[in-house]
């Protein structure tokens, strides 16, 4: 048998600290693989790695008198299954917001 050359799917994982900016990438990168005629599985949502940071309010004294801060990443998982050359060449075209960060894999 002769094995297919081709890629068999991608998987785009989208990181971002707005989940309101990860949203829109989302519908935009699924918009695109539609018109392609690609199958699609996902948004997937990741779960949210959150990172507490804890300050002393002042730098001598008051040593129980703190602030914590967090950042929150957002995570979400796409699959384009099937893909073509003219997916793959738009994809990679795409104008992106910045604040948004895409690892594609090809499988």
């Amino acid at each position: 048998m002769a094995k297919n050359l081709e890629k068999d799917k991608i998987r785009l994982r989208i990181r971002s600290y707005d989940h309101h900016l990860i949203d829109a990438t989302c519908r935009q990168i699924i918009e695109t693989a539609k018109r392609h005629e690609a199958k699609i599985a996902g948004p997937i949502p990741l779960p949210t790695d959150i990172k507490k940071y804890t300050v002393n309010r002042s730098t001598f004294v008051h040593k129980n008198s703190r602030e914590q801060f967090e950042m929150r990443m957002h995570k979400r998982l796409i699959d384009i299954l099937s893909p073509n050359q003219a997916l793959m060449e738009s994809l990679s075209r795409m104008n992106l917001p910045s604040g948004v960060d895409i690892e594609i894999k090809m499988y």
